[in-house]
């Protein structure tokens, strides 16, 4: 007899696979200056903390995200064998997608810009994820335990709860959702990435709200820019090249003179 994983169990651990596997893909890439959107130098030089810290910050974060997963998993679990029913067609899944990432994206746009708004929270918390003031993919998820929970987990238990999907569909959602997460924090314009293509919510969008002059713009996350837009903390930009090679994200001179 084969051993058999469970959904529940993959939709807990696969991510955070996932995560590692495809920040590692971006580790080689960050060599590839004239597409980086901040010299590696910079990286070094402006960053506030080591990689290992963050590596260790992640793995803590990873930790209580699969435990509050597999706890949410045996709590909403159907033991009727209902999920031996019918497969959900690709519409019902496309919907239970674009819901579940409406809820992710409005759950975190309001508790990130509010942990920027109250001081306490941004001293205390929020403002270790803007250590790096240099984004890298690796460094996506590093956050202080508090916020990982409120932020990711909390956000992500409401869009599972809320969409209504199984947990075999979540293992595709949130695997998406953190390669949509890391390429966010990569720190690079890379040609021919979908993510750019499809989304206004890319590497260069985040990276101007890890700069101190976009601390307070930008703060939509990981899919669409429309809290931004409707309330008011849309920063556009343009790429420009960068002396000595490479690209940055720049604030539009017509935003700048607003």
């Amino acid at each position: 007899m084969g051993f058999e994983v469970s959904d529940e169990l993959l939709g807990a651990f696969v991510p955070i696979l996932v995560y590692w596997v495809y920040s590692g893909i971006y580790i080689p890439l960050g060599s590839l200056e004239n597409y980086r959107l901040h010299s590696k130098k910079e990286e070094e030089d402006k960053n506030l903390v080591s990689k290992g810290t963050v590596v260790k910050g992640v793995i803590l974060q990873q930790v209580i995200q699969a435990v509050v997963a597999i706890l949410l998993f045996t709590v909403t679990g159907d033991d009727s064998g209902a999920a031996a029913g019918p497969k959900p067609s690709l519409i019902v899944l496309a919907r239970q997608f674009f819901i579940a990432m409406f809820v992710l994206d409005t759950w975190q746009y309001f508790m990130h810009r509010y942990m920027h708004h109250n001081k306490f929270l941004y001293r205390h918390i929020h403002s270790q994820h803007h250590r790096l003031v240099v984004p890298y993919a690796f460094g996506a998820l590093y956050n202080h335990p508090l916020e990982g929970l409120l932020l990711d987990t909390i956000g992500g238990a409401l869009s599972f709860l809320l969409s209504g999907m199984s947990p075999r569909a979540s293992i595709f959602f949130f695997s998406f959702a953190t390669i949509k997460t890391v390429d966010d924090h990569c720190g690079l314009w890379l040609p021919g990435n979908l993510f750019h293509l499809f989304f206004r919510n890319n590497s260069a969008y985040h990276d101007i709200h890890h700069q101190l002059y976009g601390s307070k713009y930008n703060f939509s996350q990981p899919f669409f820019v429309m809290w931004d837009k409707i309330l008011g903390t849309y920063m556009p930009y343009s790429l420009e090249k960068r002396a000595g090679g490479g690209l940055e994200a720049r604030p539009t001179k017509e935003f700048k003179d607003n």
